[in-house]
């Protein structure tokens, strides 16, 4: 909308940009006057259209032969208009050496720009570019069109849709011949390969170059050949289209063929996959006709009473919004249907003869006509009829608006209202747009995204996500810019350490040799990555450290000549850059990791390689500049030298560490925030991010608008509230749970907004969603900073901590600003609260400067996460003893081996756990053997015959107490697992068989 003056005297201007042409205009006023009145005054200033016209009648075309002098060879420029109501046709086309052209063609009611470098000759994923823009466009109204080449840039527009892009390589699309076709490609041109059909319509104001093409042809100029029947005006007749707007529209027609005949034909137009076209009943309650579309198809069912229902089938995905042409005819006992011509023809013979009443219902039936055969379970139909005859007579839609022809309802007249709601697709990521009348969706298969618009990506963003999920060593699927425009790339994380490390594998991991007299002869080897560069560097970025290693083992094989230093070896990274500076040395200075380190076998050089000698010799070197990272290419010259040889292998790319997943910041203050630039994404937006608290409430971001806004907080201890304005009104949508949030543990928030719904999700609690507006505002105009951790009236500030902030994949600098805003700190401590439970057998969780460690030093276990079994093979005889006699060094609590304390001269324990796994088939062995100094003691044995005996002595006046299990034999070689609980005097044993690895 335009805002007005605010009072009866000024005057307030608006140029509208880009320009427009209209016969008539509607001012639709949308506001009231604050103070209680509305009144307008316009005053509309324009200029004089002038129009020249040509009508092309599908076999005509004018070709326009030019001077090669008089054009400037830096830039193309073609602009027309055009309508039509056929669904394909050429518009222009221009021709060069080798199959090189540029071909504008209507497709499908879609124009395809196809320019070809003459490396193939039709629409085909060969061709240089394909570009596809507008739909419906065979609608009969005027289309703008714009194109504009300057060498490899081109501009490409209809209806103010622009598509500008640069093509690869050099060679330039203005190097084609002089001569341009328009509406069809004349036969005595070069041949073209791709089928094609001349056009059908109107062209209006076509200008080459500032050339005024139809003024040329109507001048009857040397320059244009006119082929075939070209008229110099828009004259061919109209069509009346008929929108059926709701589920609730019908078109009645009353019956005006013989009674012996009957003969429908219509063109229709849709998205929806079902709904009924034509029905009608037969005469005396004789039974009823219904034409419908049924997934896509169009189905034909009678009914007759005393007859099973009949069905015949025709067509197949007519609901593709293009038009389709039906044709119904029946005489006597035989009915014939027929979709897009007599191919799709079905035929079907009927006991009887066919009597149709009085009155054809199209799209739908009237709300009265219970009892009349019409009605359909698939509801109304909605979208477009157009050329309806009934008995091979036309009729006319005008004259049903008049009321003077049968009767309507919900209908639009003289226009076909389709909307296409996939162009441009709101489908992301590769997402598949399917639409109905109203709505569209998306179907993200094998996308990695998921959401109503394939927006959320399905994976982690790093192994060190995962870790942190608990997850081991193995192939992950990480997406490192999550809902940006990357997808997802295969990678092994390997968790055995502290810290999580991410490979990256090449095609070339074995060892690769290269001998040769002539160096010319010996060519690079290039290294091919699991992922894109794109995708590789996204993964570089995010990792707080990354290296490769690359070994060398040459032969009077140099890295650089000796008598001026010129390197005659390199290896090329990701940006394409050369690179000589080798493993554990800063870029640009040629020297090895021995060089620096001072021991390379020939201290003259700074590399083991250039000490030149006739043997094999080797320098291994970690490379570990991350802008430079991965490596895709070694070359090797220095072959020369006769008897020269050299190997070398190149390691997988490995990075460990995630910069974003533990920035974070901590809010002490509320009245402090963090401010960073406006969040721009109008249409898609989504924010992760992590939080801890005690407070009850605070506002973790906002940004606004003029009337636009977009904010999360914690509204109550456990309530997480999602608000949005993006012009429809305030929405919210809100996450409660169970238990509070405030807990000082962290917890995951993320949230979407796009153009179908909004959602909230919070932890693993259930997500929260609210739908768009069907027709509603889309975009999201905000103009605001965005604040984090509190807003812009410093009031209901968010007191805790936030990490790991990203908005559509792009994380946020915390703890960079966090360093220059008082009121707020960089980092956040306090993980195990949270990560705890990771740690597993008895591990303790140990707090580090950016996430948590598992130390298993009081645990039966190893790894990470104090997952990996310890074990022992003990042979005949040998044993293992541990002496426990400084008992006062270990604290002990529920997190300790309880059974430490056992051992005490001054404390005795009434409760203790032991476990432990074995494998064996010798037999009597003593698997375990616990005393105290007080001469008690806790022994488990296996007898003679493999079953498992217990012995318990807690009181050394009193014999051991014998538990003896002797169901089956464990002496068996699969692996059993004791468990040993003792409380009081009360003993349980368990004991079971474990799933070994690999085993079913």
């Amino acid at each position: 909308g335009f805002p007005g003056n605010t009072n009866a005297d000024s005057v307030v201007h608006y140029r509208l940009q880009p320009p427009f042409e209209a016969r008539f205009l509607r001012f639709l006023p949308l506001g009231w006057n604050p103070k209680g009145r509305i009144g307008m005054r316009v005053e509309v200033y324009g200029c004089a259209y002038r129009s020249e016209m040509v009508n092309f009648d599908g076999k005509s075309s004018l070709l326009y032969t030019f001077n090669q002098n008089t054009m400037s060879p830096t830039k193309d420029v073609f602009s027309l208009k055009f309508k039509t109501r056929q669904n394909g046709g050429i518009l222009l086309h221009r021709e060069g050496q080798n199959g090189k052209h540029i071909t504008l063609e209507l497709v499908k009611g879609k124009l395809i720009l196809l320019l070809n470098s003459g490396k193939a000759n039709r629409p085909s994923p060969d061709a240089s570019v394909t570009l596809t823009l507008g739909s419906l466009l065979d609608d009969q109204h005027w289309h703008h069109v714009l194109i504009e080449i300057l060498n490899t840039h081109v501009s490409f527009t209809v209806d103010r849709h622009t598509h500008r892009f640069q093509a690869k390589g050099e060679s330039s699309y203005l190097d084609l011949d002089y001569e341009i076709s328009f509406g069809g490609i004349p036969g005595h041109g070069k041949s073209v390969a791709f089928p094609h059909k001349n056009f059908h319509g109107c062209f209006e104001n076509l200008c080459y170059n500032g050339v005024d093409i139809i003024d040329l042809s109507k001048k009857h100029k040397p320059q244009i050949l006119i082929m075939g029947n070209v008229s110099f005006s828009c004259s061919y007749p109209q069509t009346v289209p008929v929108t059926f707007l709701s589920s609730r529209s019908y078109l009645a027609l009353p019956r005006t063929s013989g009674k012996d005949k009957v003969s429908v034909t219509f063109q229709f137009r849709t998205w929806n996959r079902a709904g009924p076209l034509l029905t009608s009943q037969f005469q005396h309650g004789s039974g009823a006709l219904a034409l419908v579309l049924n997934e896509g198809k169009l189905k034909l069912s009678l009914s007759q009473p005393g007859h099973s229902a009949r069905d015949v089938t025709a067509g197949a995905g007519l609901n593709d919004g293009q038009w389709h042409s039906v044709s119904l005819s029946a005489k006597g006992s035989h009915l014939n249907v027929m979709v897009d011509g007599a191919a799709a023809s079905m035929a079907h013979s009927l006991s009887g003869q066919i009597d149709l009443g009085d009155n054809y219902y199209l799209g739908g039936c009237p709300s009265n006509s219970s009892g009349s055969g019409c009605g359909s379970p698939l509801g109304g139909f909605q979208g477009c009829l157009r050329l309806i005859s009934i008995g091979d007579k036309a009729v006319d839609p005008i004259s049903v608006q008049q009321g003077v022809l049968g009767s309507f309802r919900d209908l639009l007249i003289d226009s076909c209202g389709l909307t296409d709601r996939c162009l441009p697709s709101f489908c992301e990521h590769k997402g598949e747009c399917s639409q109905s009348w109203d709505s569209f969706s998306c179907n993200c298969a094998h996308t990695g995204y998921a959401g109503a618009t394939c927006h959320s990506p399905l994976y982690e963003q790093s192994c060190e996500a995962h870790k942190h999920r608990g997850d081991s060593s193995g192939l992950y699927y990480i997406d490192s810019d999550g809902s940006g425009p990357l997808g997802a790339a295969l990678v092994y994380c390997n968790m055995t350490e502290d810290t999580a490390w991410t490979s990256v594998q090449h095609n070339g991991s074995h060892l690769a040799r290269a001998k040769s007299s002539d160096e010319e002869n010996l060519p690079p080897v290039v290294f091919k990555y699991r992922a894109s560069m794109d995708q590789l560097q996204a993964i570089t970025d995010r990792a707080d450290h990354c290296q490769q290693e690359l070994a060398f083992h040459p032969k009077k094989s140099r890295l650089s000549r000796h008598h001026d230093g010129t390197p005659v070896s390199w290896w090329v990274g990701r940006t394409n850059e050369t690179h000589t500076y080798w493993g554990g040395s800063l870029p640009d200075a040629q020297k090895c990791t021995c060089g620096l380190e001072g021991n390379c076998i020939d201290s003259q050089y700074y590399c083991n390689c250039d000490a030149d000698r006739n043997e094999w010799t080797s320098d291994t070197v970690i490379l570990s500049c991350k802008k430079h990272l991965p490596v895709t290419r070694v070359v090797m010259t220095d072959a020369g030298q006769p008897h020269s040889e050299a190997a070398y292998t190149l390691g997988p790319l490995l990075c460990w560490g995630d910069k974003s997943f533990w920035n974070s910041a901590s809010f002490n203050t509320e009245t402090s925030y963090l401010h960073f630039p406006t969040f721009r994404e109008e249409l898609s937006a989504d924010v992760s991010f992590f939080f801890k608290t005690t407070a009850s409430s605070g506002v973790f971001i906002e940004n606004l608008g003029i009337t636009d806004f977009i904010r999360l907080e914690l509204r109550a201890p456990a309530e997480v509230t999602f608000s949005f304005d993006v012009g429809n009104g305030p929405c919210e949508v809100t996450v409660q749970s169970p238990r509070p949030f405030n807990d000082n543990r962290w917890h995951h928030v993320r949230a979407e907004r796009n153009v179908k719904e909004a959602s909230l999700q919070v932890d693993q609690l259930p997500s929260k969603t609210q739908s768009a507006p069907a027709d509603g505002h889309t975009r999201l105009q905000l103009n605001s900073q965005l604040f984090v951790g509190g807003t812009a009236t410093r009031q209901r500030g968010f007191l805790g901590c936030i990490r790991a902030l990203q908005l559509n994949g792009l994380a946020l600098d915390l703890e960079e600003r966090a360093t220059m805003t008082p009121g707020v700190e960089p980092g956040c401590p306090g993980h195990c609260s949270s990560y705890g439970h990771l740690c597993r057998n008895g591990g303790s969780c140990r707090e580090k400067h950016r996430g948590v460690s598992c130390d298993c030093a009081f645990s039966a276990y190893d790894g990470p996460f104090c997952e990996n079994e310890i074990s022992a093979y003990f042979g005949s005889g040998s044993s293992v003893t541990y002496n426990f006699q400084e008992h006062y060094n270990y604290t002990f609590s529920k997190n300790s081996s309880s059974f430490v304390a056992f051992f005490s001269e001054e404390l005795t324990l009434t409760r203790e756990t032991a476990t432990l796994s074995f494998r064996t088939t010798g037999t009597p062995s003593l698997l375990l053997y616990v005393s105290s100094f007080q001469e008690e003691y806790l022994s488990v044995i296996l007898a003679p015959n493999g079953s498992l005996q217990i012995r318990y002595k807690l009181d050394r006046r009193q014999e051991p107490d014998v538990f003896n299990f002797g169901v089956k034999s464990l002496a068996d070689g699969q692996l059993h697992q004791v468990t040993i609980d003792r409380e009081a005097a009360v003993v349980s044993v368990e004991v079971r068989a474990v799933q070994q690895q690999g085993q079913e």
